[in-house]
């Protein structure tokens, strides 16, 4: 598998392309079905995959924490992901799945790892409202494959958020009010996302207009377009700011922003790009499409600032 996992440079070529591959895994049987459930997680954020070394427990973790290990001198968390989702396990899970992305590295505890599947976003579907309800929002994408076996893609950054163990009130303090009205236009699949950027918007004074993917962003965008069109107004009057994900089933923030980039009708709008795909190769697939600035995810502050950065008059601000 480690094998599978080395080229980089190959795998951020798919980037723009509206592709993507994931890492298939299993998590046990799942005691309220009786079956064994596919799994998946994009393979930019994997680092590595092992064998599960020494587990140290500590006192008072986080929920759904199972310890740390030492990886190179590096002190990462482990989330037992059977534990974490409800599956009930049938034994020790030996094999771990070590993630990186928005600065953050842990590791996540699985039953075993199967392949990886290149896929076009277009096949990645929004996952039915009650399934949504009965994962808590934990499963963002779903897709078939060809012997017919659904595979589910997990908010990976749901679970980061849930067992990291913060104090999410402070995270959102002092965060300054806008001088004037605002509205900021926004699209992420993670609803632990979306709901971070609401409060942010808030905090600030802004309105905001979400959206879960790409395809619903461009597809509403597209609608308010026309009713600009229609009363004689530039969209730009009507939403000052687009603010998109990169990850999305059906459309990707690269496509989308595209689309944007390419479409007269949204000159004016600035489109930030909030992702935890962070890595400067990230950022460059970023403005090579047409990005005006960059921001990470689950960093209020950071994101509010780039907000009123780019809301500021004849401001552009392409770095990071």
């Amino acid at each position: 598998m480690s094998e599978l996992l080395k080229n980089i440079d190959a795998r951020t070529r798919l980037a723009g392309t509206n592709k993507l591959e994931i890492l298939l895994f299993t998590l046990g049987v799942d005691h309220r079905t009786g079956r064994r459930e596919s799994f998946g997680i994009n393979v930019f954020k994997v680092r590595e995959v092992m064998k599960t070394p020494p587990i140290t427990a500590a006192p008072d973790m986080p929920g759904g924490i199972e310890g740390m290990v030492s990886l190179r001198g590096q002190l990462v968390p482990v989330v037992d992901l059977s534990r974490y989702c409800g599956i009930d396990p049938a034994g020790r899970h030996d094999i771990m799945i070590v993630t990186e992305y928005n600065g953050h590295t842990q590791g996540f505890l699985v039953e075993a790892v199967d392949t990886i599947l290149r896929l076009d976003w277009s096949q990645m579907r929004v996952p039915p409202e009650m399934l949504t309800n009965r994962m808590g929002g934990l499963v963002t994408a779903v897709t078939e494959l060809q012997e017919g076996n659904l595979v589910m893609m997990l908010d990976v950054e749901k679970v980061l958020s849930e067992t990291s163990g913060y104090d999410e009130e402070s995270v959102f303090r002092d965060i300054p009010k806008l001088e004037r009205d605002f509205t900021v236009f926004y699209a992420d699949d993670s609803y632990v996302a979306r709901k971070q950027i609401e409060r942010t918007l808030d905090s600030m004074g802004a309105k905001g207009i979400p959206t879960v993917n790409g395809r619903a962003a461009w597809d509403e965008l597209e609608r308010i377009a026309a009713h600009a069109e229609v009363t004689g107004r530039k969209v730009w009057e009507l939403v000052h700011l687009i603010l998109t994900d990169v990850e999305m089933p059906e459309m990707d923030g690269y496509i989308l922003t595209k689309k944007i980039k390419s479409d007269p009708r949204f000159d004016g709008v600035p489109v930030l790009m909030h992702s935890s795909l962070s890595s400067m190769s990230n950022q460059t697939l970023g403005k090579s499409v047409g990005v005006d600035a960059y921001v990470p995810k689950f960093e209020p502050h950071r994101l509010a600032d780039a907000i009123r950065t780019m809301l500021a008059p004849d401001s552009v601000n392409l770095a990071a």
